[in-house]
């Protein structure tokens, strides 16, 4: 490719909407142009990475044994109702309505298209196992997009479907999933971690989220340096304390705490560590018979698990409570409640740890007045017992082997056995070698293909720009000449190393445009192009090339007669 027969649109500031580095820095390096909120167009540039990790992910999953095909964008509401998420996706689910007025959804997934087609299809046990693909537009009405790319409503996802006779089946189909997946990171040049991960809205036995390593990624991953256990943070098991209850050593006494809300001001006011306090946290839950309220104790420096508790029975359509309910349950406003003579009976549930704590402080349900000295079994009964925490760094690892350490990532790709979710809805069945009919067990099996451009600049960037890694960058190498318009030998020696460098079958783009260096480099610092080789008068007559990698500090000299090899060695690296 040459530069003056291509699109290149750079600019030196982002826009003020701009967020994060992978945002700011796609719009500054031409890759996008935003339409509207959350709908971008792919420039040329940014098009020729989604076309790199388009055909990466296809040639593992085509090794991997599944098949393409393409499945429509709109979908018809029918295949929606049948497994009922046509109402419990909510407001994300873009619906629309044709000329005859049937509904049709626009496409965030496609488990029931792909059922649907399958249940048609396949009838008998001898047709099995498939695992169909493909790779297309997808929809999602996000509430606030934002961050480019990260967190848009448009998107293009690679989504695949497998389909099994029993439950062994389908772990050996997520099994080879799982390797594909892994490779396809590889090859992708990232760091990436896979962790087990709640099934979430998809549904499902079991799931594994994969993340770009990212200190601006929106999910905390849990891990043991020491195993192989890791988790997303949602997914991840706070263990119960070793350690027995301690016996009471301290009267129960309330104690003024003037105008202290919040636990780390009443542990400050009392001289207290934080982990000797209990914060309260009051949900309800609407049921037929009437309002339901729970409270949920957590120790003062851990943080509600959100998923954990809907997990909890009784839970799975909770709410938080409004202030005009925990009044009329407690008898008191927020900042001052706690498990001891509520005004009203309510559920109560203790963190694992909680549960093991004496002697500790809790609200008084009385403004100004916490309680001190508060005990299971003599101040209040013995409470339901759950896993209602976020883990944090330190605590055991849930396999034995360690403790648990925290990193940031961007979630870019996801497995799921969904065993029958979707089969048992759609009755997609089919015969086995007796002639009964069985339900099918399934998985899928996504990964964001355009996501992965905003989560391999925010690992991989600098304050020039945007640090490709070789096998998803534009251009693998970008061939820069000092004075190509003024210099015959500059113009010739160019011309030369592009064409060798194409014939070996190199990714090479040959900046003719005539810009000056400075400009030049600019450009393809921004831009993120991992490789550069400059020519100039000055080298041509020592017989060098200049080389410099896009991490590079300084320029190598090559002569110009090993500079194919050395590059070809470069891009084997």
């Amino acid at each position: 490719m040459r530069a003056s027969r291509f699109f290149i649109s750079t600019l030196k500031e982002a826009p003020s909407d701009a967020e994060i580095v992978s945002h700011k820095l796609m719009l500054r390096a031409g890759m996008i142009k935003r339409l509207g909120s959350g709908i971008y167009t792919y420039m040329p540039m940014g098009l020729r990475v989604i076309r790199k990790v388009e055909n990466i992910v296809r040639e593992e999953m085509d090794r991997a044994g599944a098949i393409e095909l393409l499945m429509p964008l709109v979908q018809p509401a029918e295949l929606w109702q049948e497994t009922g998420r046509w109402d419990k996706m909510g407001s994300e689910l873009m619906r629309v309505k044709d000329r005859h007025g049937r509904d049709f959804a626009i496409q965030p997934t496609s488990e029931e298209v792909i059922t649907d087609v399958v249940r048609s299809e396949i009838k008998s046990y001898k047709k099995l196992p498939v695992n169909f693909y493909h790779i297309q537009t997808k929809f999602r009405d996000e509430r606030r997009p934002r961050f480019g790319l990260m967190r848009g409503r448009e998107f293009t996802m690679k989504d695949a479907y497998s389909f099994d006779r029993d439950v062994e089946g389908l772990q050996r189909s997520y099994r080879s999933m799982y390797d594909a997946y892994v490779r396809i990171f590889d090859r992708f040049g990232l760091q990436f971690r896979a962790v087990a991960a709640d099934t979430g809205a998809i549904g499902g036995s079991s799931s594994h989220e994969f993340h770009v390593i990212a200190d601006t990624g929106e999910d905390a991953l849990v891990y043991c340096a020491q195993s192989d256990y890791a988790a997303n943070v949602e997914a991840a098991e706070a263990l119960a304390p070793t350690a027995p209850r301690a016996a009471p050593t301290q009267p129960l006494m309330k104690t003024p705490t003037p105008s202290k809300t919040r636990c780390e001001d009443v542990a400050e006011l009392l001289k207290l560590p934080l982990s000797q306090t209990v914060k309260s946290i009051v949900l309800a839950v609407e049921k037929e018979e009437g309002k339901e309220i729970w409270l949920l104790l957590l120790r003062g420096d851990h943080e509600l698990n959100e998923v954990k508790a809907s997990k909890v029975p009784g839970l799975s359509a909770f709410r938080f409570a409004s202030e005009a309910e925990i009044v009329e349950w407690f008898g008191s406003p927020s900042g001052y409640l706690g498990p001891i003579g509520t005004k009203k009976p309510l559920k109560i549930v203790a963190d694992r740890t909680v549960a093991v704590m004496s002697d500790f402080v809790c609200g008084a349900n009385e403004v100004d007045f916490h309680y001190t000295g508060a005990n299971w079994g003599r101040d209040l009964p013995e409470p339901m017992v759950a896993d209602i925490r976020n883990v944090v760094a330190g605590d055991s690892s849930p396999d034995g082997e360690g403790t648990l350490s925290i990193q940031r990532g961007i979630e870019v790709g996801h497995v799921f056995q969904l065993g029958t979710r979707y089969s048992a809805d759609m009755q997609a069945t089919y015969l086995d070698e007796s002639g009964k009919a069985q339900l099918m067990q399934m998985g899928c099996y996504g990964i964001g293909i355009t996501r992965i451009l905003g989560a391999a600049i925010e690992q991989n960037y600098d304050e020039k720009g945007i640090i490709w890694p070789a096998s998803i960058a534009p251009f693998e190498v970008v061939i820069c000449p000092m004075g190509y318009d003024r210099s015959e030998a500059v113009k010739a020696e160019s011309d030369r190393l592009y064409a060798d460098l194409q014939a070996k079958g190199m990714d090479v783009i040959l900046d003719d445009r005539g810009e000056r260096p400075g400009a030049m480099f600019a450009d393809w610092e921004l831009i993120g192009v991992p490789h550069r080789i400059v020519i100039g008068e000055r080298g041509l007559k020592d017989g060098k090339l200049e080389y410099q990698g896009r991490r590079d500090k300084e320029p190598t000299s090559v002569a110009i007669a090993e500079m194919a090899a050395f590059i070809q060695g470069k891009l084997a690296t």
